[in-house]
C-alpha cells in the first residue's frame, strides 16, 4: 500500500514539476530572445492559429464542417456575425439617463470575433469588449412581432469567456412605438419584454419581465416571473457557450431552457409578481378600530363554575342545547379591516397580447469584458429555432465536448485551485487498498510450515567433540592397561 501511495506522489511531482520547467523553458525563451509586447502578442496569435489548425484536423476534418446556419423557416430575425462585420448594427450615440457624466456615454467597445476557446473555424460572434462601461446596440427587426395567435421564439447563445463578476447578458425587445431611433437607445427606451441572464454578487438570475399595460389608467408596470427552478451558477462560470431560449404561447404559457431543457415554466396570469390581475377586494383604507376594541378573541368566563357532577373524562367542549343567538348577532361579520371592492380592479385574460416589437437591443453595464453573443434568432416556429441551434450551437457543444479534458487533468487542475483536495485524493486511492492488502493478502496456515531440525551451536559442538576426545583417550589408556597386565601374567606364569 505506502508503496502504491508513493509512487503516486512520486508521479503527481513528476507532472507538477515537469509542468514548472515547461513554465521555466518558455521563461527563458523570452529572456533570450528578449521579445517585447507587440512581437509577443504576435507569437501568441501565431501559436493559437497553429493550435486551432491541429484542432481542426484532429476534430472538424473528420467530423462536422462548420457551415454558417439557415433559417429554415420563417423568422423575424436572425443573426449570425459571420460576415464579420456590424453594418446591420447602430451603435447607441446617446447618454444614460441616470448616470453620472463621466460614466454616462454609451463607449463600451464591441467587436465581431471568434470564441477564445472551442474555436469553430468560421464561425464568429458579437463580443462585448470593455469592462465597467455602459454599453448599448441594437437591430431592426425584418418586420415587427405582432402578439395574436401565433407563439414567440427567442433564442441566442451567450459565453461568459472571462467569467461573471457583476453584469449581465440579456436581450431587450424594443416596442414598436413608432418613432423608434436606434442612435437614441437608451436605458428607458419602451421595450415590450426583456430575456437573458444576470448575475450580481452571488445571486445568479434568467431574467424574463414583459411590459404590461394597465387598461383603465394606461400606465405600464414591469412583470417579472418566477425563478428558475434549477440552480444557474454552472451557465456562469464554465466558461462555455450556453443557449438561451424563451417561449411564449398565445394560451399565456410561457418557459425558460437553456441548452434546450426547460429551468423554468409557468402561467402569465398566475406566475408573474406583482401579478396582471390585481384583487378584486381591497383592506378599507378608512376602516378603524374603535376605541374600546379589545384584541383578545376570547376570555375566560369570570362566573364559571364546575357543577358538582363535573365529568374529567367527559369531551371539554359540547354544544349548547340551550344557547341561542341574541339580538342584532352578525353571522358574516368580517374580520378587522374590512374589505372593499377594489377600485381600480381589471380583469386582463391575455397578457400575451403585449405591444408589438421591432427592434433587439442589448444595452448592458459589466464589469467582466469579453461577454460572447452569437446566433440570435426570433420566430413563431419552435421546431426552426432548434433546428438552428443544432447548426450552429450544437457545433460549438461537441467540439467543447472533444476537447474537454481527462478525468486525471481535471483532479490536478482542481487540486491546484484546492490544495485541500489532496488529502481527499490521498484517503480515496489509499484506504480501499490498505483495506484491500489488509483483508486479501493470503496468509500461511500452520500446517504449510516445515519444522527443521536446528544444528546446535557451535561452542557446544566444541565442547561435546573435546569429550568425544577425553573419552576416547581414557579407552585407549584402558586397553593398554589391560593390555600389559595380560602380558605381565603370561610372564609371571612362565
Amino acid at each position: 500500500m505506502w508503496r502504491v501511495l508513493l509512487l503516486s506522489s512520486l508521479a503527481v511531482a513528476a507532472v507538477a514539476a515537469q509542468e514548472k520547467q515547461l513554465e521555466a523553458d518558455v521563461s527563458d525563451i523570452d529572456e533570450d530572445v528578449a521579445l517585447d509586447e507587440e512581437e509577443l502578442e504576435v507569437l501568441m496569435a501565431e501559436e493559437e492559429e497553429e493550435e486551432a489548425t491541429v484542432m481542426d484536423e484532429d476534430h472538424y476534418d473528420e467530423t462536422v464542417t462548420y457551415k454558417t446556419p439557415v433559417p429554415t423557416g420563417d423568422v423575424y430575425f436572425a443573426e449570425t456575425f459571420d460576415d464579420g462585420t456590424l453594418d446591420s448594427w447602430q451603435l447607441s450615440k446617446t447618454v444614460k439617463g441616470d448616470a453620472d457624466d463621466d460614466i454616462a456615454k454609451y463607449d463600451g467597445k464591441w467587436a465581431v470575433e471568434q470564441l477564445k476557446e472551442n474555436k469553430v473555424p468560421g464561425d464568429q460572434g458579437l463580443v462585448l469588449k470593455s469592462r465597467a462601461k455602459h454599453h448599448a446596440i441594437s437591430a431592426m427587426l425584418n418586420k415587427p412581432f405582432v402578439f395574436k395567435d401565433e407563439p414567440l421564439v427567442i433564442q441566442y447563445e451567450v459565453n461568459f469567456q472571462n467569467g461573471i463578476d457583476c453584469g449581465g447578458a440579456y436581450i431587450k425587445l424594443l416596442t414598436d412605438t413608432g418613432n423608434l431611433n436606434l442612435e437614441q437607445f437608451h436605458d428607458r427606451t419602451p421595450y415590450t419584454l426583456m430575456f437573458g441572464p444576470d448575475k450580481c454578487g452571488e445571486d445568479y438570475k434568467l431574467h424574463f419581465i414583459f411590459r404590461h399595460q394597465n387598461p383603465l389608467n394606461k400606465d405600464m408596470e414591469e412583470k417579472h416571473a418566477k425563478r428558475a427552478d434549477v440552480d444557474l451558477k454552472k451557465f456562469y462560470t464554465d466558461k462555455k457557450t450556453h443557449l438561451y431560449t424563451l417561449v411564449l404561447n398565445p394560451d399565456n404559457s410561457y418557459e425558460m431552457l437553456i441548452d434546450q431543457s426547460s429551468v423554468s415554466r409557468g402561467s402569465l396570469l398566475h406566475d408573474v409578481v406583482p401579478p396582471v390581475n390585481p384583487a378584486k377586494e381591497i383592506d378599507d383604507p378608512n376602516d378603524s378600530k374603535p376605541e374600546d376594541w379589545d384584541e383578545k378573541a376570547k376570555i375566560p368566563d369570570p362566573e364559571a363554575t364546575k357543577p358538582d357532577d363535573w365529568d374529567e373524562d367527559a369531551p371539554a367542549k359540547i354544544d349548547d342545547p340551550d344557547a341561542l343567538k341574541p339580538e342584532g348577532w352578525l353571522d358574516d361579520e368580517p374580520d378587522f379591516p374590512r374589505k372593499i371592492d377594489n377600485p381600480d380592479y381589471f380583469e386582463d385574460l391575455q397578457p400575451f397580447r403585449m405591444a408589438p416589437f421591432k427592434a433587439v437591443g442589448l444595452e448592458l453595464w459589466s464589469m467582466t469584458s469579453d461577454i460572447y453573443f452569437d446566433n440570435f434568432i426570433i420566430t413563431s416556429h419552435k421546431e426552426v429555432a432548434d433546428r438552428w441551434a443544432s447548426d450552429s450551437w450544437g457545433l460549438k457543444k461537441l467540439v467543447a465536448s472533444a476537447n474537454e479534458p481527462g478525468i486525471f487533468a481535471q483532479l490536478m487542475t482542481a487540486a491546484e485551485e484546492r490544495p485541500w483536495l489532496w488529502v481527499i485524493y490521498i484517503l480515496t486511492v489509499g484506504l480501499p487498498i490498505g483495506l484491500a492488502v489488509l483483508f486479501c493478502w493470503p496468509k500461511k496456515s500452520d500446517d504449510d510450515y516445515v519444522y527443521k531440525k536446528v544444528d546446535p551451536a557451535r561452542a557446544d559442538v566444541e565442547e561435546e567433540d573435546e569429550e568425544d576426545e577425553e573419552e576416547q583417550e581414557a579407552a585407549a589408556a584402558d586397553e593398554e592397561d589391560k593390555a600389559a597386565e595380560a602380558t605381565h601374567g603370561a610372564a609371571a606364569a612362565g
